[in-house]
């Protein structure tokens, strides 16, 4: 492996933040021009899908594919939550709410995380770890709330809220069950056929719900998908897969922590999104109340996308993505 200066794992890292940050800002551009937007997810995925399999087929000599009855239905729960209705949440939410706002909301995954590890037996729960899931769910209320933390029981909240709350739902359960699929399958095998079901399920989606007039698309949709597919999957993945590699999953993983700042500030500049301070304060507290959750509990609070690229990595006797 060639020699790579931590500063400079560490600075990739920090553009990967950045670009996954920045997958906000392209969903909300999809979301309010597009009145059914599914089509954008149904490409990027296959665009993945496509880009796993000709990665298997250069490493590995084949396609791997599942074996079992109980390995398709893995890949098929993981395709339907964290890529289908994942995609159905992320983007009609995002037309109601600002991406700033969503990116704030889905923050607060890894405390989701941490709960259902704590609920399932599989994690104990600390006194640490339960002040970071307090302050995180305290500054999530205040985001959702747009300034109130009371606004979610007092009914004020709105359809959007809700979906994107629904995104780090669906994020929680994709994650418990790739840990499942990814006992008896390999990561690669995993998530190549998730993005290919998960793409054809949104496809079938979108014919139903139209949206599918490419020709009329305006340059900044192409744009958002080529971001999407380009710098939000390829290069995004590839940086912190190769964190990951450098300093391990849970050092990398801290980094995650900046990808809400990033979509903060990214829909200030290109969206002329402005929050309020309380919101910018609640977003602060989901922020400290992940990193104290996930300080305590490393192997619970590691996404899913560590693990997947961790194992790609091994996988592939040290081959790197280009």
């Amino acid at each position: 492996m060639p020699y790579q200066s931590t500063s400079l794992t560490h600075a990739k890292l920090v553009a990967a933040m950045f670009m996954w940050g920045g997958t906000w800002i392209a969903g909300r551009v999809v979301a309010q021009e597009l009145a059914a937007p599914l089509a954008v997810p149904a490409i990027r995925f296959m665009i993945a899908g496509l880009a796993l399999a000709g990665f298997a087929l250069a490493t590995e000599g084949r396609i791997p594919r599942p074996q079992t009855a109980s390995e398709w239905s893995a890949v098929t729960g993981l395709a339907l939550t964290g890529i289908f209705l994942y995609a159905l949440c992320f983007f009609y939410g995002l037309k109601h709410v600002t991406a700033g706002r969503g990116a704030l909301v889905v923050a607060l995954t890894p405390v989701l995380v941490a709960l259902g590890a704590w609920f399932s037996g599989q994690e104990r729960m600390t006194t640490l770890k339960l002040t970071g899931i307090v302050v995180a769910t305290l500054g999530c209320l205040t985001v959702i709330g747009n300034g109130n933390p009371v606004a979610l029981v007092q009914g004020e909240v709105g359809v959007g809220e809700w979906l994107i709350l629904g995104c780090a739902l669906c994020w929680t359960a994709y994650t418990f069950i790739g840990r499942k699929a990814t006992k008896t399958l390999s990561a690669l095998t995993a998530t190549l056929w998730a993005s290919l079901l998960g793409a054809g399920m949104i496809g079938l989606a979108a014919l139903a719900l139209g949206g599918t007039e490419f020709a009329a698309w305006s340059w900044r949709i192409w744009a958002s998908i080529m971001f999407l597919a380009i710098g939000g999957t390829a290069l995004a993945f590839t940086w912190f897969s190769d964190g990951v590699r450098r300093i391990g999953a849970a050092k990398a993983s801290i980094f995650v922590n900046l990808v809400p700042v990033f979509a903060v500030l990214q829909a200030a500049v290109l969206l002329d999104e402005r929050l309020g301070l309380p919101v910018i304060g609640g977003g602060l507290l989901v922020i400290a109340g992940v990193w104290l959750t996930t300080q305590v509990s490393e192997h619970g609070a590691t996404p899913h996308s560590a693990r997947i690229h961790n194992a790609i990595d091994k996988e592939a006797s040290h081959a790197r993505l280009q």
